[in-house]
C-alpha cells in the first residue's frame, strides 16, 4: 500500500489521445500482433481497421521493422515567425491598434500585416496573417458592432420609456 491519501489518486487526470496518438497505438499494437504471427485479417479485427490497411502497415514492418510504424512529424515549409516571434506579436497585438499608431482600434489584415512586419521584419501575405491569428495565436475573428456616433443613450432610454408606450396604445 502507498502511504499517499486516495483523494490525490483519483486528481491524476488522463488526458484523451488525440487522432495521431490513436492511430500511432493501432500500429503499435498491430506490431505486436505481427511479432506473434497472427494473419492480417485477425490482426485488422483486433485493431478494429481496415484488412487493406493491416496489410499494408505489415509491409511497412518487414521492411523497418516498429520504427516504421512510428508517427512522422508533419512534412512542408517551416513556418516564416518562430515562436519567439509569434509571441512578440501577440504582445504587440494586444496593446491595441491605436497604440501602434492607427486611427481606430480596430484590427484589419492589413495593419496586422504592418505591424508583424515592424516587430519582426518578416512580411506575410494576407492570408498568412490569417493562419497567423487564427492557428496560432487563436484569435477569431471579430466584427465591431455599428452604430452612430452620436448615440445618445439617455434620450433612447426616455424615448422608450415614454413615446413608445404612448405609441403603441394608439393602435
Amino acid at each position: 500500500m502507498s502511504s499517499e491519501p486516495q483523494d490525490a489518486v483519483a486528481d491524476v487526470s488522463v488526458l484523451p489521445l488525440t487522432p495521431p496518438q490513436l492511430a500511432e497505438a493501432r500500429r503499435m499494437r498491430a506490431a505486436e500482433l505481427f511479432e506473434q504471427r497472427g494473419p492480417s485479417s485477425e490482426v485488422a479485427r483486433a485493431v478494429g481497421m481496415h484488412p487493406e490497411s493491416v496489410r499494408r502497415w505489415r509491409r511497412l514492418w518487414e521492411q523497418g521493422g516498429v520504427q516504421a510504424l512510428r508517427r512522422r512529424p508533419a512534412t512542408g515549409r517551416p513556418p516564416k515567425l518562430d515562436d519567439a516571434q509569434v509571441e512578440a506579436v501577440r504582445t504587440v497585438l494586444e496593446q491595441g491598434a491605436q497604440a501602434h499608431g492607427f486611427e481606430a482600434d480596430l484590427w484589419t489584415l492589413g495593419r496586422v500585416g504592418v505591424v508583424v512586419e515592424r516587430v519582426t521584419g518578416v512580411r506575410l501575405a494576407r492570408a498568412s496573417v490569417w493562419r497567423l491569428l487564427t492557428g496560432r495565436l487563436g484569435w477569431s475573428l471579430q466584427r465591431p458592432r455599428r452604430q452612430a456616433i452620436e448615440r445618445d443613450e439617455s434620450e433612447i432610454a426616455r424615448w422608450v420609456a415614454q413615446e413608445w408606450p404612448r405609441i403603441k396604445r394608439g393602435r
